[in-house]
């Protein structure tokens, strides 16, 4: 049976990663291009700077691959095999919850525990670690930036599945209602102390030392020695943008996942009278 879900859960993880790459395609992408702009708009003042300075300017390296194969090929392959992984995590997330989260049908379910998936996966880590375009970001500080962000993801699973433990040993004693607002203040409280002592990306010491004290890693104005502004920061616009479709699109692919799970559950969990499904022995919960 759990085999099954995953199956299951495969799919609707291939159709949802292929949705958010279509609404990313037309969205995101354009923020990506103007984002690659500014960073080579940037790259040249710098280079000119350097120049004038005397110092000798590095070699670019080469591309592996062009724009339109990242922005199609690239882009495409990599969401739609990262649906498919949320998709078989969700599929192990709900056949665990089968039975242990009181009477939920299976489409009910399916849409809370993808519900859970975005809230838990993306949109808390999110809050403390926003994505970023192309041109934001430290090569220097990719180590330390991504065991930060993982950091934060685990605490968040962790954190909600204990938010549900928690309102489910609570609901005898204080109803539905009640318990779920209790469970969910413990959430926010546990959450918010892991923000406040997980540092920002500008506070890296890597950052303070060469780029001074600031909250992020977004390019501040660009200055020659007199403190002239030669190029601007990074268009606040565009950061935005992206962002915003970025929710989006992860929005949009823990909806599909759950909406196109939700009726394949039902049919192998309740199947139709009449059916070889239905004359098979009822799935207990391990």
């Amino acid at each position: 049976m759990e085999k099954k879900l995953i199956l299951r859960g495969l799919l609707a993880g291939a159709v949802g990663g292929l949705l958010a790459f279509l609404f990313a395609r037309i969205f995101a992408e354009p923020q990506i291009g103007r984002a690659i702009d500014y960073e080579s708009g940037r790259d040249a003042a710098q280079a000119a700077l350097d120049k004038a300075a005397g110092i000798p300017a590095e070699a670019a390296g080469p591309d592996l691959f062009s724009r339109t194969i990242q922005a199609d090929v690239g882009i495409g392959v990599g969401m739609i095999v990262f649906g498919m992984a949320m998709g078989a995590l969700f599929a192990v997330a709900y056949a665990i919850c089968l039975g242990r989260v009181g009477a939920l049908r299976a489409r009910n379910l399916a849409l809370v525990v993808a519900a859970g998936g975005f809230l838990g996966m993306y949109l808390v880590p999110f809050l403390k670690y926003p994505a970023n375009p192309p041109a934001i970001g430290h090569e220097e500080t990719i180590k330390a930036r991504s065991g930060l962000y993982l950091t934060m993801v685990v605490c968040s699973v962790v954190f909600l599945i204990g938010a549900a433990w928690l309102g489910k040993r609570l609901q005898a004693r204080f109803g539905n209602w009640n318990a779920v607002l209790l469970a969910g203040a413990a959430f926010v409280v546990a959450i918010g102390v892991v923000m406040l002592l997980l540092p920002s990306f500008g506070h890296l010491g890597y950052n303070r030392e060469h780029f001074g004290d600031h909250a992020t890693e977004t390019p501040l104005p660009l200055t020659d020695g007199k403190g002239t502004i030669v190029y601007p920061g990074f268009p606040a616009d565009v950061l935005f943008s992206f962002r915003f479709y970025s929710v989006a699109a992860q929005l949009l692919l823990w909806t599909a996942i759950g909406l196109v799970f939700a009726p394949l559950a039902e049919r192998l969990l309740q199947p139709r009278p009449g059916t070889a499904a239905a004359r098979e022995p009822a799935p207990v919960p391990a």
